[in-house]
């Protein structure tokens, strides 16, 4: 089976429709990310991968649930054996946990803000995690923006020093200021990811208004510094309008720091309800160029520790789902 080649085709489809019976325990709810706001999804995976789909009960791919999480995939006049994975807290083997639902800010891609604002508690989060503890290899912390950048920062560091008391991996994505590298690294932190979003500039800032490109580039290269090289990602989201050639330029330069890219294909909603998902021909494309240049780099997503280059449900990850 080629592996790489179904995934793509699963995650430019982006959706399954689940069937059979039984199969409620193994769906998972976002509020984060790129399923924020949906019905909930589903982690299938085989000896080679897995892959995380988004309900919708008319979706063409359909994964029948057979009991005990022994699931068919069915596509495209493929059917493909396999399991649904159980989740730990959003994702397979992760307490992936999203602190402050909703966001002030207005990313035209994302549906955070649409989602009614929360935030938990540390207490909260700290039992969060120890209600999976025995089934997890990592925590990963990501969120919002309640009422600004500092004070959610300051929010999330209450949180992270309560969990460093289960010992395992801690992962971190949150909008940076000019020292939150520095401060979480000194909590003990192993990992961070600061999110580019899109292949330019121009395309940041027609997309994601209000927010800072140069503070997030400012910060991945002073992360790699105290993280290591290979334990510093940035999301790129492909679907946008950006052009290959603006993609390659970027992961070129995310690679040459030393930092991993998180190549996230669209998932069309907010005001880009009206997009379409990128293809599978041009996923795989990028999936080539990424690989290259991660290899040449000498970065490898199998050393990661936390969240989504060691989860790699929604992305295709050279080194996990094919070959550097």
């Amino acid at each position: 089976m080629d592996w790489l080649g179904l995934k793509a085709r699963l995650l430019a489809a982006g959706t399954a429709r689940l069937t059979g019976s039984g199969g409620e325990p193994f769906i998972s709810a976002s509020t984060a990310g790129p399923g924020a706001g949906s019905s909930g999804s589903i982690f299938f995976s085989t000896g080679s991968g897995r892959v995380r789909l988004t309900l919708d009960s008319e979706s063409p791919v359909e994964v029948e649930h057979r009991g005990g999480g022994r699931a068919v995939l069915r596509y495209d006049g493929l059917t493909i054996g396999g399991m649904l994975e159980p989740v730990a807290l959003h994702c397979p083997r992760q307490a992936y946990i999203t602190v402050t639902s909703g966001c002030i800010y207005r990313c035209r891609y994302c549906e955070v803000p649409a989602v009614a604002a929360g935030r938990k508690t540390p207490e909260q989060i700290d039992e969060m995690v120890a209600s999976v503890a025995d089934r997890i290899d990592a925590i990963s912390i990501t969120s919002g923006v309640l009422a600004s950048v500092e004070e959610e920062e300051e929010y999330v560091c209450a949180s992270i020093r309560r969990l460093l008391r289960f010992g395992i991996p801690i992962g971190v994505s949150i909008f940076p200021g000019e020292a939150t590298a520095e401060r979480l690294h000194d909590l003990g932190v192993a990992e961070v990811k600061f999110n580019v979003e899109t292949a330019t500039r121009d395309l940041f800032a027609a997309m994601c208004p209000g927010l800072d490109w140069d503070m997030v580039w400012r910060a991945l290269r002073r992360s790699v510094g105290l993280f290591g090289r290979g334990h510093v990602f940035s999301n790129l989201i492909i679907g946008l309008g950006e052009r290959d050639v603006e993609v390659e330029d970027c992961i070129r330069t995310l690679c040459g720091l030393g930092v991993i890219p998180v190549i996230r294909p669209l998932n069309p909603a907010g005001e880009l309800s009206s997009y379409a998902r990128p293809t599978a021909e041009r996923l795989l494309r990028i999936y080539g160029l990424h690989s290259r240049l991660i290899r040449e780099a000498g970065l490898d997503p199998r050393d990661s520790l936390t969240m989504c280059p060691a989860c790699t449900g929604c992305d295709l990850v050279p080194g996990r789902d094919g070959p550097l």
